[in-house]
């Protein structure tokens, strides 16, 4: 999963300079909103509460990255930013926490691993190819280029929100571990290890010059048409069960987490614009046709159709 970048519009250049705009303002007062919600009963550094400065934190990076970016009108940075602003801001929020606990500990690393996982992949994917072709139009727009870098903040925000809220709890409503943290990490590492799998099972199919314009249909892919995603929505998912047993009032706000990343994958980003493309690829193709019929488009198949 990466932060949604709008698609290519055929609308004149001012409305979509007023729609990239009007992104940006969202962004930035769903933010605050978000930061003043998780802060709730939180802990406080020199009177400003933790999870406030993650929030902020997560967009002030995108800004900085993004000004070197705008000037060389590069996307190289874009993916792998995301990822070191999941991590830096993890590893900064558990040591500025005062008193930090096991949970928030094991939270922030869960965050971490995913991050430095997905981070690595994604920048050398697109270390390999030189470009990202999601950016050819937008990055020799200032004010567009700088919308998916706003969105980007929110979208590492987000994610994480139920994590950092949980790591910046107040020391008095934190919990010794429990069930939910034994639950969250197993539901954790089952989604990693559907994520790294079919990642993995992906690119030696892209690798292999017989596969050249062929769809994967192998391996989890013939359980699921979308097992990477199936794997990013567990993680998640895990995330917030450990986090469940500190959250306080309006620090439910962390909810927004797996349903967040629930969304984006099923209904913005994700599997409806990969299902578009493949259908225009591959969609007067029996064997294709076939294989999305008897595939279930996320939740993988207890064994495969044949």
């Amino acid at each position: 999963m990466t932060a949604p970048v709008p698609p290519t519009s055929e609308r004149s250049p001012a409305t979509r300079n007023l729609t990239a705009l009007v992104a940006v303002v969202v962004a930035l007062v769903i933010g605050a909103g978000l930061a003043v919600a998780g802060s709730f009963r939180g802990a406080q550094v020199g009177g400003i509460p933790v999870f406030a400065i993650a929030v902020t934190a997560a967009f002030v990076i995108q800004f900085v990255v993004f000004l070197p970016s705008a000037l060389r009108r590069t996307e190289r940075f874009f993916d792998l930013t995301g990822s070191l602003t999941f991590i830096a801001v993890s590893i900064a929020l558990a040591l500025l926490a005062p008193a930090q606990d096991a949970r928030g500990w094991i939270l922030a690393a869960m965050v971490v691993v995913w991050a430095a996982r997905l981070g690595s992949f994604l920048f050398a994917r697109v270390h390999r190819a030189g470009t990202d072709g999601r950016f050819d139009e937008i990055k020799t727009n200032p004010l567009r280029f700088f919308q998916v870098w706003c969105i980007q903040g929110l979208w590492v925000a987000l994610t994480a929100s139920a994590a950092w809220i949980a790591m910046s709890a107040d020391a008095a409503d934190r919990a010794p571990l429990d069930g939910f943290a034994v639950a969250g990490i197993v539901v954790w590492l089952t989604g990693m290890v559907f994520e790294v799998v079919a990642d993995l099972q992906k690119q030696a199919f892209r690798a292999d010059p017989a596969n050249r314009g062929e769809f994967i249909r192998t391996g989890l892919w013939s359980r699921s048409r979308h097992p990477n995603y199936f794997g990013e929505i567990l993680v998640w998912v895990g995330v917030f069960l450990v986090a469940v047993p500190v959250l306080q009032g309006w620090q439910w706000v962390a909810v927004l987490s797996p349903l967040f990343v629930v969304l984006l994958l099923t209904r913005v980003s994700g599997i409806p614009l990969l299902e578009k493309r493949a259908d225009e690829r591959w969609g007067d193709r029996s064997d294709y046709l076939a294989y999305r019929d008897r595939t279930p488009v996320l939740i993988p198949a207890l064994t495969a159709r044949s």
